[in-house]
């Protein structure tokens, strides 16, 4: 009788999951295993909001192995090979199976375990399951990885990542006397509840991401070039938090999108499922870009150090609207739509002149799709120091972006509802607002609401100073 261990990580499916399919070929006793080990992540352990969508996406996928006979192992392990190391010597397992990861310390960890499994005799397999491409298999015509997105996605696009697998019918048995432990155990859920937003805006698990993709594909899919950056509608899908826990593969995200009934309408959206995987390209190739910026000249960068503008835009109160609406959706539902987040990425890194890793360890403390690899890319590229990045120069104002994105104004009244009442005219700047049209609307800048934290005008001229300096120290002698 064989034994084999699938270890689950951000792969919390069992349809497309190449790693779940060789352990029920292969073993006639399966170990479905999950091993809770953030110290194995550090520095970026998962954040809150994360947590929150674990627990969840565990206890559901907990609920799939069971319906199969043979319910989720956990353990609350201070390192995933103790835990493994012990199952391997109590249950005398022969076969270890999981998908590949890609962040820096995973793969360094993921390593040394396989090495160690090797040592001890067992067989081991990794497949990849989380990208459409392996971040080794698309090069330039150097050999070297990608810096800009658009050659990227020619050539990843051109390769066939094949067909998404099914879900086993049946699993083969747990070995006898097994202890599972619990979800609950891990203490993944916040001690003083905060997390009513999340519940009741999401539903984690398989089943959730696949209608999610299922509704999207059937409509909004073909919708989404011409509504994504209308943060008040739902003209985007969604997806990515499935997308990074691997409740939805991007295989199975690919091939549906490509057979809505006007697939190249869905081309918009293809390409922000490529842009995840470039993120996830560049974070192989270029470990040190969660923490410091690939392009050198940024390196020595004068950020300054604000706490308190920090603190306002954290808890979106800068008294910008549109930043202040996308940093208030974010706490409360663990979400913000794609375009505010580059408005409130741009005030930090721009006008505020705040370090972009600073705005990245918000975000990963409170997105629900915290994912290293575009949490990264997406802050390098805002702050003008990545691969691709938007120019330095360019520089969001979130005023001219409200009224052109949210012209109605149906955003910021739904998440700043203290200037709910202000006309459609003042209410992307209501410092510009006549006093008589305040009053009317029961606003008092600096009670009510905020007087913005800066001079957007001035801070962008401020922001471009520092560059004209920063590039002539940089300049050659």
């Amino acid at each position: 009788m064989t034994t084999a261990i699938v270890w689950f990580r951000r792969d919390l499916r069992l349809a497309d999951n190449p790693a779940l399919q060789a352990a029920c070929r292969h073993a006639d006793r399966l170990i479905p295993l999950f091993v809770w080990s953030p110290g194995d992540e550090a520095p970026w352990q998962p954040g809150a909001a994360s947590r929150w969508w674990l627990h969840h996406s565990l206890e559901r996928l907990n609920e799939d192995l069971a319906r199969l006979g043979n319910p989720l192992v956990v353990r609350p392990a201070g390192r995933a090979l103790d835990a493994i190391r012990d199952l391997v010597e109590a249950q005398g397992v022969e076969y270890l199976y999981w998908n590949r990861l890609y962040d820096p310390a995973l793969v360094a960890r993921d390593k040394a375990l396989k090495q160690w499994a090797l040592e001890a005799g067992l067989t081991v397999e990794s497949f990849r399951a989380g990208v459409l491409s392996e971040p080794w298999e698309v090069a330039n015509g150097r050999g070297d990885p990608y810096r800009v997105f658009t050659p990227f996605w020619k050539a990843a696009r051109s390769r066939d990542c094949g067909a998404p697998i099914p879900a086993p019918k049946q699993l083969p048995m747990p070995p006898a006397g097994l202890d599972r432990g619990a979800v609950a155990s891990l203490g993944l859920l916040p001690g003083i509840r905060w997390d009513a937003g999340l519940a009741a805006t999401w539903r984690p698990g398989e089943a959730g991401g696949h209608d999610l993709l299922e509704d999207f594909a059937d409509g909004a899919a073909e919708r989404y070039g011409q509504v994504r950056d209308l943060p008040a509608e739902p003209g985007t899908s969604r997806l990515s938090p499935y997308l990074h826990f691997g409740e939805v593969s991007p295989r199975q995200a690919l091939r549906l999108i490509e057979r809505v009934q006007d697939p190249e309408a869905a081309q918009p959206w293809l390409r922000q499922l490529y842009w995840r995987e470039f993120g996830h390209h560049l974070l192989f190739h270029f470990p040190h870009t969660a923490e410091a910026p690939l392009d050198p000249r940024f390196a020595d960068f004068p950020w300054a150090d604000d706490e308190p503008a920090l603190a306002a835009w954290q808890a979106g109160t800068t008294g910008i609207p549109m930043v202040d609406a996308g940093m208030r959706e974010l706490w409360h539902t663990g979400w913000m739509h794609n375009r505010v987040r580059m408005l409130v990425a741009s005030l930090l890194t721009k006008n505020l002149l705040l370090p972009w890793q600073a705005g990245a360890r918000w975000f990963w403390d409170t997105l629900v799709d915290a994912d290293l690899a575009n949490n990264s890319l997406g802050w390098q590229w805002t702050a003008g120091c990545g691969a691709d990045a938007a120019p330095y120069f360019r520089i969001f104002n979130p005023a001219l972006q409200g009224e052109r994105f949210d012209p109605r104004g149906h955003y910021v009244r739904r998440w700043v509802p203290e200037l709910a009442q202000l006309p459609e005219r003042w209410l992307h700047r209501p410092w510009e607002a006549p006093q008589a049209v305040l009053d009317t609307a029961d606003v008092r800048l600096g009670r009510d609401y905020p007087r913005p934290l800066v001079d957007l005008a001035e801070s962008r001229a401020a922001a471009l100073d520092v560059w004209e300096d920063l590039k002539a120290t940089n300049s050659p002698a």
